[in-house]
């Protein structure tokens, strides 16, 4: 019967020390590696040393564990039971005996080892190796070294009486009877600490590891786990056939311990070769799954319909591999090619989720190891089912997590636009990886007349629901500015629109327009952080803004404030989560920003602005441990403004001459700045829309010309009607105009404004995008 380990407190009486490697595969017996060593080195002064190294070989493996890895009884070292043979007086072994003065660490393996039950790390307990070798010599002098499966594991001797230390003698009958209770409560144990190493995990690779990293070697020595590819997520219904991937094996390796320094095991020596170079070691006992310790299993694996392997993961229950249905499963499953042990030395766990099998789970022990017994089936099947339930909550949890971070992130501009006169950066970081999802959100829109409103605003909450909130607001916000509403009245109606999505619904906003040719920003503020704006001497300010209350209280007035913007200033727009958190306020945080930006302007020096996205990284940086408390929108902008001398405006009253004055105004300034070149281009297309807009204006008309990378010119009228492109008919004498437009301009566009509306095109400058 299979030992678990048990969760009593004080030294264990485990035969042998175990130990683990870096990634936690279970490694040999330390105490058997120097048995070995030992006899491996005296074998060839000794008559029938080769018979006794090879006898040793087994007896050692046999002390690690009986074959199965897990802690058994020990009697007496003192008093040996009868017909036992001291260890000391064992014939051919007196150089095998390890010293009493040397003590061994004993780590567990698995998710729960000898003496630390249920805990995720090793333990270790130092013991006399002298101790350690006799009785496991006791138990294994008693029947098959290999551990057969009829043979208990750490039974002891099968008859007369049980000695315990105290040297006590306690009927067979009852001692079978407790040692089976013991047994029953090492399971649970070992159920319990399994299922809660599986349970820690939160994505599916973590579940996975924990399935493998619990199970083997405590429960068996290798294990490889099949899941669904692609795997369905809630009610979704695979489309196609059925394919089962090899997500992960894991298995005991190779004892390299046993072997001369000099000589190891690669993947190009086989079993054979390594015994004849170590000199008669028996290489069998070596818990190896598959040539040269690998796991020779097919990659992919599909279902057929009505095949053995459907009919196994239909019917849930964990099946031996000697089963009639596993021996013709296991292959569908692994493949022909993979070896499999002989006996029930392997179990097949179909992984069942909440609705459906999701993939499935192989146990397998080597040939020295006791096969599994009826109750390693119920074992097997609790952890399969904590596995694939853990497995169904991953994948849901990865998909929530993908939705929702996919929202986010359309609900964030893709790109910033660059209008002339300002350059933009961003930076958003939520607050953690495992919560992407927040209401902070940042954009810029290009107005008309070369504006831009910069927008940044932070919506209460870290939810999905907060996400979807700040969608609705900012496609407000974006609907509002198209409008060329004030900055105050924009706040107006976004605090309106809070209050109709719910009265719950609450946020903070900070709208700002910018103009490069006036050189002057208005801001308004709606229980917002103030910005921050970083002159060209190094000179960072706090901006002095109204506060207002936050959007969705409603019945309260916004006061914008128009400001300069001087050119070569930055400014710095940011939501709370960059200057607050639980270690410092929300004004130490600002003081801190503005100390930042000054300092690393004067590192740059004072005489050019630093870079833009360098400055949005510096700023970031400030954010020490325990600052991430909240979601950040950061929004950075870098005004450089229009010179008054690439600005031409005139005034034309809605007469049938202002065409031709427009031709003529737009003539002279094409001298003035040395495009003749477009004189012809210019003329045409200025004529066409002034035309337009004289026909239906009442008030004058205004013109413009700008000239910046590229020549813009805009066209306004008191006039709300958009013009539409259309399709003039050969019969038509008009309707060609904006076909004109659209043809031979880079690009164009109408606005509508509060009182009227703007028609604009541009034209490239002739040479090159260079800026004269």
């Amino acid at each position: 019967m299979t030992e678990y380990p048990t969760s009593q407190e004080g030294p264990q009486p485990v035969a042998s020390g175990g130990g683990t490697d870096e990634a936690g595969h279970g490694k040999a017996p330390i105490a058997a590696a120097e048995a070995v060593r030992t006899h491996a080195a005296g074998a060839a002064g000794e008559p029938g040393g080769s018979a006794a190294a090879a006898s040793d070989v087994r007896a050692a493996r046999s002390a690690a564990g009986g074959g199965t890895g897990l802690p058994r009884p020990r009697r007496n070292a003192a008093a040996p039971g009868p017909g036992e043979v001291p260890a000391a007086a064992e014939p051919g072994r007196g150089s095998a005996r390890p010293r009493h003065d040397a003590t061994v660490r004993e780590p567990s393996t698995g998710a729960a080892g000898p003496g630390a039950p249920g805990l995720g790390g090793p333990t270790e307990t130092p013991r006399p190796r002298g101790e350690d070798a006799a009785p496991a010599g006791d138990d294994d002098a008693q029947g098959n070294g290999h551990g057969d499966a009829g043979t208990s594991a750490g039974a002891g001797a099968s008859g007369g009486a049980v000695r315990h230390g105290g040297g006590t003698g306690i009927p067979a009958g009852g001692a079978a009877e407790a040692t089976a209770a013991r047994r029953e409560g090492d399971r649970l144990r070992f159920v319990g600490a399994a299922t809660r190493r599986i349970a820690r995990g939160i994505d599916l690779d973590e579940i996975v590891l924990g399935l493998c990293r619990a199970t083997v070697p405590t429960f068996s020595d290798a294990i490889l786990v099949y899941l669904r590819d692609p795997l369905p997520v809630g009610d979704e219904r695979p489309v196609g056939p059925v394919v089962l991937r090899l997500r992960r094996t894991d298995r005991l390796r190779p004892i390299d311990d046993l072997t001369d320094s000099s000589t190891t095991i690669g993947a190009g020596m086989d079993l054979a070769g390594a015994a004849g170079a170590t000199g008669e070691l028996d290489f069998s006992q070596l818990p190896l799954v598959g040539p040269q310790g690998d796991l020779p299993a097919a990659e992919l694996c599909e279902i057929r319909p009505g095949g053995a392997l459907a009919e196994v993961l239909r019917g849930v229950r964990p099946v031996f591999g000697s089963s009639a249905a596993a021996k013709a499963a296991l292959p569908e499953l692994l493949g022909v090619d993979h070896p499999l042990p002989r006996g029930n030395r392997a179990v097949l766990a179909p992984l069942r989720g909440r609705r459906r099998v999701i993939g499935a789970a192989v146990f397998l022990r080597s040939p020295e190891r006791p096969a599994f017994e009826q109750n390693d089936l119920l074992v097997a099947a609790q952890l399969a089912t904590h596995t694939a339930l853990g497995i169904d909550k991953a994948v849901l949890y990865g998909r929530e997590a993908y939705i929702a971070d996919e929202l986010q992130r359309t609900m964030l501009p893709d790109s910033l636009p660059q209008p002339t006169g300002v350059r933009l950066a961003s930076r958003y970081l939520p607050a953690a990886e495992t919560a992407r999802v927040g209401g902070d959100w940042y954009d810029a829109i290009p107005l008309p007349g070369s504006r831009v409103a910069l927008v940044v605003g932070d919506v209460m909450g870290h939810s999905m629901t907060s996400a979807a909130i700040m969608g609705q607001l900012r496609t407000t916000a974006q609907t509002l500015a198209q409008l060329d509403l004030p900055p105050a009245e924009v706040l107006h109606h976004l605090d309106e629109q809070a209050q109709r999505l719910g009265s719950d619904r609450m946020a903070t906003c900070l709208y700002a327009v910018y103009d490069p040719v006036a050189h002057r920003i208005t801001i308004a503020n709606a229980g917002h952080p103030p910005p921050v704006l970083l002159h060209l001497g190094g000179r960072a300010e706090v901006l002095r803004v109204p506060p207002g209350a936050p959007i969705g209280v409603g019945g309260v007035d916004f006061e914008a404030v128009e400001l300069d913007a001087p050119a070569g200033a930055t400014l710095l727009l940011y939501t709370d989560g960059l200057v607050e958190s639980r270690l410092r306020d929300v004004w130490t945080g600002i003081e801190q920003l503005r100390e930042r930006l000054a300092t690393t302007a004067q590192l740059t020096g004072l005489d050019h602005p630093p870079p833009l996205e360098a400055l949005c990284d510096d700023v970031l940086d400030m954010l020490g441990p325990g600052d991430r408390d909240d979601d950040i929108a950061l929004l950075a902008a870098r005004f450089d403004g229009i010179a008054p001398s690439d600005v031409a405006y005139w005034f034309l009253d809605p007469e049938e001459t202002a065409p031709g004055r427009a031709r003529r105004f737009a003539r002279r300034a094409l001298t003035r700045w040395g495009l003749e070149e477009l004189s012809d281009s210019l003329e045409l297309l200025v004529s066409e829309v002034v035309t337009n807009a004289v026909r239906y204006a009442e008030r004058p008309v205004t013109l413009r010309l700008l000239r910046t990378d590229v020549l813009r010119c805009e066209v306004g009228d008191d006039s709300p009607q958009l013009p539409r492109q259309r399709r003039a008919r050969d019969t038509d004498e008009g309707g060609r105009g904006l076909f004109l437009v659209n043809r031979m301009a880079r690009r164009w566009g109408a606005t509508r404004l509060s009182s009227g509306k703007v028609v604009w095109f541009e034209l490239p400058l002739p040479g090159s995008n260079e800026r004269r």
